[in-house]
C-alpha cells in the first residue's frame, strides 16, 4: 500500500471516528429542550455548510478521486505520522469537550433549558475547546492530504465559520450568563491556552 493511500485512509478513519464519537452526545442533546434559538438562522447554517465543505466534501472528493491532481505534491512519512498524531489529539479533545458540556451541546447557536456554564476541565483555560479540536482536525487534514486545495480547505472552511461565529456565540453566552460569563472571559482564552 502506498504512503498516499495510507494517508487518505487515515484521514477518512479520523472523519468516521469524529462522527461515531458525536452520535451518543447528539442523541442526548436532542432530548434537551431549547430555551433560546434566536441565534440559529440562515447565516449560521451557511457558515456550517462552508465548514462542512472544507472539512468533509472537498477533502472527500480528493481522497476518493485524486482531483484536483494539479494541486497535489509528494507526501512524506513524517507528514503521515504527524497527521495521525494531530488527528488523535483532535479526536480526544473533541470527545472531552462533548463529555464536559453533555446535553447542553448543540451544532447551532442555542441555549438549552437549565443550561449550565462549564468552566472546568477542558474549559478551564479556553472557552471554545471544540473549536480548538476542529482546528486540530484541519491541521491533521493539511498534513494527511498532500493537495493544496483539499489540504487547506479545512483551515479555510472552518476558519471562516470560526471568525464569523465566535463573537456571536460569546455574545449569546454573555446574554445568558451575564457577569459569570464576563468573569470567565477575563480568565480564559478563546482557543489556545494563554495565547488566544
Amino acid at each position: 500500500m502506498s504512503l498516499l493511500a495510507i494517508s487518505k485512509i487515515a484521514w477518512a478513519l479520523g472523519v468516521v471516528c469524529w462522527y461515531v464519537l458525536r452520535i451518543p452526545f447528539q442523541r442526548k442533546a436532542r432530548r434537551q429542550k431549547v430555551k433560546d434559538a434566536s441565534h440559529r438562522n440562515l447565516r449560521d447554517m451557511t457558515l456550517l455548510t462552508i465548514s462542512t465543505c472544507g472539512l468533509g466534501i472537498i477533502p472527500g472528493i480528493y481522497a476518493v478521486t485524486g482531483w484536483p491532481a494539479a494541486a497535489s505534491y509528494p507526501i512524506t512519512g513524517v507528514q503521515v505520522v504527524a497527521g495521525i498524531a494531530v488527528f488523535i489529539g483532535a479526536l480526544w479533545l473533541f470527545w472531552s469537550t462533548h463529555k464536559a458540556i453533555g446535553r447542553d451541546w448543540s451544532v447551532t447557536l442555542e441555549i438549552k433549558e437549565q443550561h449550565k456554564l462549564v468552566t472546568d476541565g477542558v474549559y478551564r483555560h479556553v472557552r471554545h475547546p471544540m473549536y480548538s479540536a476542529f482546528f486540530l482536525w484541519a491541521v491533521a487534514q493539511l498534513l494527511l492530504l498532500p493537495n493544496l486545495i483539499a489540504g487547506l480547505a479545512g483551515l479555510v472552511g472552518f476558519g471562516i465559520l470560526f471568525f464569523f461565529r465566535v463573537g456571536r456565540e460569546e455574545q449569546m453566552m454573555r446574554e445568558a450568563f451575564g457577569p459569570e460569563y464576563d468573569a470567565y472571559m477575563q480568565r480564559s482564552k478563546r482557543i489556545i491556552p494563554g495565547i488566544y
